[in-house]
């Protein structure tokens, strides 16, 4: 094997290190000691620590810095100052509102911090100056002190929206796309003018409203928190605008818009299939953080509704809630699926589609019919649950017996044809017993059997699924603890058949029949193992055998066709270039009969595979 690995030659070894030392790393800021002046990367910017700064955070590009600042030619004249005009400066870093040093130096710098830079005239006013204060190719110091900055987020991180948060919000959770948001905000030109405003309005994330940004600017937003936005023209309303509506101002092409936002609140929705046909929306949170599982007793109070408004179902309001076991199929599948997602005293809408509701037929209910193929909607209340005991509360003769309830339970849904969920109460099964550390000598033996069953009971499950590789894997552990056992090897040996795998099917199947010559299930699969490598052996000879005369055929023209072109070739010896042309294709025809050659060892190892299968098929001890 090891001859299969392609290493590097010491010259592809160099030219790697050379591309690796071309690439362009990250500019680390340099540590400073009060008194130090380093460099800022490579363009002349250097600077001195005068002060130390708090904490560890530096502000980011986009961010609005507040600084006091005073700034000098080398020979220490003066030329600017704020402490001289009483007010600090205020600007956007990394915006181009200053010149390219004070963007580049400020970014290292702390809150509180003081330092001196030094800034070549690349990096300031460059050749021009700023008359008349500044002159041409001048170098400028400037001793500034970063008071405070406002976080200025480029959410989309492209230019197009910049988030400044005003307030901040409550907890760490932000909406997703299926939520629905409850938002106050006001809209502007850059002029001033109202474009639109609202005291309260709710819409579905994903949905959006006013123009993109809203919905983009919430997903990155907390309850309660209030922010102002600058949109630019492609999360606005873009080349076209927007023609004035009502009260509301007209929107001019490519216009930037300035909005304050304000999340209140919002209710969150979940898709609780995975394919948007059992729908959950939150309207009151429940509490703490746990849910049903299978097998929970839950009690809620309902509400059942045809999207006209036909209630068909009322439980718990005038009478005892609704008591149900979790996946034991005595309420609707959207019902039940969606009850193992709530919290005790949540409430929440529940929007089922008929393939989790009652289906292409009629349904008689308490208070009215259910139409065919009808969506539901349900107004669920979780008054409480009581969960099965959990493994680590049982004592072990609790979890031997807790197994083989289990086991039953999925015996029953097998034979029902219910393999998903039977494959889950085998699951569930071995978990109780899985660790048998405290187990005594008895209990280890009555274990590992429940074991063994239960395994191989889900084995069949997941052929039934077709989740053969899990069927393997399943088989695998019976092995491990009985590596005789007949039923284990020939089901893996079925897993094998349907993932290709021939070789270790024969394998299973030899020892099976081993230890039962006689077993008719084993035998039967040996016989549609047998027809399953004629099948690939006759396929795998055409393939080999088509790429074999390909290859003849290409070498044949390699052969004749390389020579005339060879010959062809206008060279002279005293030309260096020619030379080294001539070098180089020498160089790449080896490279290429290597690789041809590589390639016809390994079909002709193919070649020899078919041949040994074709010459020897699978026998049984009773063939």
């Amino acid at each position: 094997m090891d001859d299969d690995f392609d290493f590097p030659s010491a010259r592809n070894a160099a030219e790697e290190m050379e591309v690796e030392e071309d690439m362009d790393l990250p500019e680390v800021d340099p540590i400073l000691k009060v008194g130090e002046e380093k460099a800022i990367g490579k363009s002349g910017l250097k600077k001195k620590l005068l002060h130390e700064g708090e904490g560890w955070e530096k502000p980011s590009s986009g961010d609005e810095v507040e600084v006091h600042y005073v700034g000098t030619l080398l020979d220490g004249t003066p030329f600017d100052s704020s402490h001289d005009r009483g007010t600090t400066f205020k600007f956007k870093l990394g915006q181009g509102q200053v010149i390219k040093g004070w963007d580049e130096g400020i970014k290292t710098m702390k809150k509180g911090e003081k330092a001196l830079f030094t800034i070549p005239p690349e990096l300031a006013y460059g050749e021009s100056g700023s008359p008349p204060t500044i002159p041409p190719n001048a170098t400028l110091q400037f001793e500034v002190e970063l008071l405070s900055w406002t976080s200025v987020k480029d959410i989309c991180k492209d230019g197009g929206i910049f988030k400044k948060i005003l307030v901040e919000g409550n907890g760490w959770q932000n909406p997703k796309d299926l939520d629905e948001v409850l938002v106050k905000y006001e809209a502007w030109l850059e002029d001033g003018t109202l474009v639109s405003k609202s005291n309260e309005i709710e819409f579905t994330v994903q949905d959006g409203y006013f123009c993109p940004a809203l919905s983009k600017a919430v997903k990155t937003m907390k309850k309660g928190e209030k922010v102002f936005l600058t949109v630019k023209p492609q999360y606005a309303f873009g080349e076209n605008g927007r023609p004035q509506i009502g009260d509301e101002a007209a929107v001019a092409p490519n216009a930037t818009l300035q909005i304050n936002l304000e999340l209140i609140s919002w209710k969150t929705v979940s898709d609780v299939t995975n394919d948007k046909k059992v729908i959950k929306k939150i309207l009151k949170e429940g509490e703490g953080y746990d849910r049903p599982d299978d097998g929970t007793i839950v009690k809620v109070k309902l509400i059942g509704k045809l999207v006209d408004g036909t209630v068909f179902e009322k439980k718990g309001h005038d009478e005892e809630p609704l008591e149900f076991k979790v996946d034991e199929e005595q309420v609707i599948d959207g019902l039940d699926r969606a009850a193992r997602t709530m919290k005790k005293g949540e409430v929440a809408l529940i929007t089922i589609q008929p393939e989790y509701g009652f289906g292409p037929s009629e349904s008689q209910q308490e208070l009215a019919v259910v139409p065919g193929n009808a969506p539901l909607l349900y107004e669920v209340e979780m008054v409480s649950f009581e969960k099965e005991k959990e493994s680590w509360d049982m004592n072990t003769q609790e979890k031997i017996e807790a197994a083989g309830k289990k086991k039953e339970e999925g015996n029953v849904l097998f034979k029902a044809g219910k393999y998903q969920r039977a494959s889950k109460r085998y699951e569930k099964a071995v978990g109780f017993i899985n660790y048998d550390s405290s187990f005594n000598d008895e209990e280890k033996q009555q274990a590992k059997l429940l074991k063994i069953s239960c395994n191989l009971n889900n084995a069949a499950c997941k052929l039934k699924l077709k989740d053969y590789k899990e069927a393997v894997k399943l088989c695998t552990k019976v092995l491990e603890l009985d590596s005789r056992n007949v039923k284990a090897l020939y089901r893996r040996a079925q897993a094998y058949i349907q993932l290709v795998d021939l070789d270790l099917a024969e394998m299973d199947i030899k020892n099976a029949l081993e230890i039962d010559p006689d077993n008719r299930d084993v035998k039967m699969e040996n016989k549609l193992l047998k027809e399953k490598v004629k099948e690939y052996n006759r396929k795998d000879a055409q393939f080999y055998g088509s790429i074999f005369a390909k290859m003849n055929k290409l070498e044949q023209v390699k052969s004749t066709g390389g020579a005339s072109k060879h010959e062809a070739m206008p060279m002279t010896i005293d030309n260096k270039g020619a030379i080294r042309h001539l070098r180089a294709l020498s160089s790449a025809t080896a490279k290429t009969r290597d690789c041809w050659s590589a390639v016809r060892t390994a079909v002709m190892a193919g070649l020899r595979r078919v041949s040994t299968r074709l010459a020897s098929p699978v026998k049984s001890k009773t063939s």
